[in-house]
Formats: C-alpha cells, sequence, structure tokens
C-alpha cells in the first residue's frame, strides 16, 4: 500500500485539471474537501484511509463539483466522487475498500433522512427548496442549516 506522502507526490506531479482546464493543486490540512473556487483538494495526511478520502476529493475535482441545488443532487455527487476515486485507486495502486466507502456514503444518507424529518410530527417530508422543506403529513414547514460540517439544526418556519 502507497504511503499518502508517495500518492501525494504523483498525483502533484500528474497535473490533473478541472474539465474547465484549471490546474488542481493538492494542500495538507485537517479536513479532506474540495474549494472549487481555489481549484484546490485539501486533505489530511494524518487520517486514517487518508490516500484513499485524497483520492475521493481529487474525484470531486476531476468531476467538476460545484455547487448543489438539493440534498439529493449532492448524494449524487459523493457517489460520482467515489466512483471516479475507484479508478483513480486502480490507477494508483490503492486499495478501494467498500466499506469505507460505503460508510462514507451512510453518513450523507444519514445526514439527508436528518434533515428530511419533520420537527413537529416526526415523518419524513420533501425538500421543497436549497435548505426548506415540507411535511406531507402535517403540512409544517421548516428551514435546515447547512449541516456538512456541523450540527445539524431544524427551525419551523413561522
Amino acid at each position: 500500500m502507497e504511503s499518502i506522502t508517495s500518492l501525494s507526490k504523483k498525483l502533484k506531479k500528474a497535473k490533473f485539471a478541472t474539465p474547465g482546464g484549471a490546474a488542481i493543486s493538492l494542500q495538507q490540512s485537517d479536513n479532506f474537501y474540495w474549494d472549487p473556487a481555489a481549484n484546490t483538494v485539501f486533505y489530511n495526511p494524518n487520517a486514517q484511509n487518508a490516500s484513499l478520502f485524497l483520492l475521493h476529493e481529487l474525484g470531486h475535482a476531476l468531476l467538476g463539483h460545484g455547487a448543489y441545488n438539493t440534498d439529493i443532487e449532492l448524494i449524487g455527487m459523493e457517489r460520482a466522487a467515489w466512483e471516479r476515486a475507484k479508478q483513480l485507486c486502480h490507477q494508483y495502486g490503492i486499495a478501494a475498500q467498500s466499506d469505507i466507502v460505503q460508510d462514507s456514503l451512510d453518513t450523507y444518507r444519514d445526514w439527508l433522512h436528518a434533515r428530511s424529518l419533520c420537527p413537529h410530527c416526526g415523518a419524513t417530508g420533501v425538500q421543497a427548496g436549497a435548505q426548506s422543506y415540507q411535511c406531507f403529513n402535517c403540512n409544517t414547514t421548516w428551514r435546515v442549516n447547512e449541516a456538512r460540517t456541523c450540527a445539524l439544526r431544524r427551525y419551523k418556519a413561522a
């Protein structure tokens, strides 16, 4: 298994670009994420399975992922980035551990489910806007925060 240091050096030499042609840079961080505004993949070299998660974030970059309009669109982007990461894993000799991939996707599925639960009756609602939901059971509407890197909050509409 290749070390994260060795992999990051190879990736930097490969000079990847976004679909629009912008050069993708890699930068160490405390977290893993793709910043499309800076064309930079941030990665934590000290994290468990760092190589796999670095390739996942690179997958986002190579696919040109940026803003999304719906939560389900975000999950689709995550799934696509993992599929691209699997291809990169094969290319760079990294084990694409399906249990880690599924666990990561499950965090997004759990996040989406939690956002969709009505704060009034607990039924599953439907996304009505970028950060709003509506319950078909009791007609309650609520707002949600971004909550991808912080605690989920739901607020009943007035």
